[in-house]
């Protein structure tokens, strides 16, 4: 490779890097300009740890044969770590070293489990990159991107060729950095803030104070009986008895296009909104029933198990809030409040006095569109902070 020729590649992955291409592409764009080059590449595999809930990393495979990029995650069970450690990858972090290159031989076919699949697609030259991070920009377990290389050519890799990846991968390897960062960025903040909220903060609508006027279905539900359970379950059973039904319930919510606001302890908040407010409320109805459904499988299978078990109650209710960010200079929440939020939770605390898992509210009656019908009265009450009694139903 001259000096135009790693010019050009150079200066295309930093524009294509700089433009927010995804790793599939980098690498695809990548791997056809080293063909065009000359280089006889037949395979090709880059692989980055992410900061995820479920998953360890993400391994993005190029061949020549099928002329395109897949992508795969892989998390954190025995198998994937079994896999990893026999792995050249594995090497490379245990010795330190940035480059491993082996000629696929009958002699070195044992050495790593990739090897066998290797020889028998017809490669001939196999060579693993190294490109690691250090001090402050290792986040997580994100400390190196790898990548992996192999021909089919009778004679394998020429020497010039390996010095060239060598030269040419940092670039890569920044770029898909670079990706993976933004993509762990919109990860986390939906993860943590909720999907709506998460998209609003990473659009950079971030200002303390700045919230919108909307009008949104309210969903307000909390574990029945959970100050027992936590008094007297083992401390090993609690999260995991909280992840279950969380599970569950958020679940629901985000099949029905609702997005979860708070967590705060067993007690969630959530939001649906639509321009018809008969198709939200409809939608946080479906949701509802959903959650209850599968907590009710949920406890059937842990009742068997000897887990403790528990129950939702929910208040449903529609109203105008302001939603944005709420906090201090040094710490935001983006959420919803107003009298609103006030009265879903209000209706929620009174489940148990009517001895009912579903209080709505008479706005959310008057509101909904297809399971109206549904809808019974149970009776009118006094909602404690709020200034008016209110109508409450239930489904039947």
């Amino acid at each position: 490779m001259d000096n135009d020729q790693f010019a050009e590649i150079s200066a295309w992955i930093t524009e294509a890097g700089l433009a927010g291409q995804s790793e599939t592409a980098l690498l695809a764009g990548f791997c056809e300009r080293e063909a065009v080059r000359g280089l006889t590449l037949a395979r090709a595999l880059v692989l980055i740890d992410t900061l995820h809930p479920i998953y360890e990393g993400r391994a993005f495979r190029w061949t020549r044969a099928q002329k395109e990029t897949t992508l795969t995650e892989y998390g954190r069970s025995p198998d994937d770590l079994s896999r990893w450690q026999r792995s050249p990858f594995y090497r490379l972090e245990e010795s330190g070293e940035p480059l491993l290159r082996r000629r696929l031989t009958v002699e070195t076919e044992a050495e790593f489990s990739i090897f066998p699949e290797l020889r028998a697609d017809g490669m001939t030259d196999y060579v693993a990159i190294a490109n690691r991070f250090t001090g402050d920009e290792i986040i997580g377990r994100m400390d190196c991107v790898y990548s992996s290389w192999a021909t089919d050519a009778p004679h394998g890799f020429d020497d010039d060729d390996v010095a060239d990846l060598c030269r040419l991968t940092p670039f890569l390897a920044l770029a898909v950095k670079s990706a993976s960062l933004a993509r762990i960025a919109g990860t986390l903040v939906e993860t943590y803030l909720g999907r709506d909220p998460g998209r609003r903060v990473l659009q950079g609508r971030i200002a303390r104070g700045v919230a919108e006027r909307i009008e949104a279905v309210l969903w307000f539900s909390d574990l029945s009986g959970y100050t027992r359970i936590s008094d007297t379950a083992s401390p090993g059973d609690i999260i995991p008895l909280l992840n279950h039904y969380a599970e569950a319930i958020i679940s629901a919510i985000h099949e029905q296009g609702g997005d979860v606001l708070k967590l705060m302890g067993d007690g969630l908040l959530a939001i649906f909104t639509a321009e018809d407010r008969g198709r939200a409320c409809d939608a946080a109805l479906a949701a509802a029933l959903a959650a209850r459904q599968c907590v009710a499988v949920g406890n059937q299978r842990r009742a068997a198990k000897g887990l403790p078990t528990t129950d939702m109650y929910l208040g449903l209710h529609i109203g105008d809030v302001f939603y944005g960010n709420i906090g201090s200079k040094d710490r935001l929440d983006f959420t919803v409040v107003g009298p609103a939020v006030n009265e879903v939770s209000r209706i929620a605390a009174l489940c148990h006095s009517v001895d009912q898992p579903l209080l709505i509210s008479s706005e959310f009656a008057a509101a909904v569109g297809e399971a109206r019908s549904r809808l019974v009265s149970v009776g009118r009450y006094a909602l404690r902070g709020v200034g008016r009694a209110q109508d409450l139903f239930t489904l039947e």
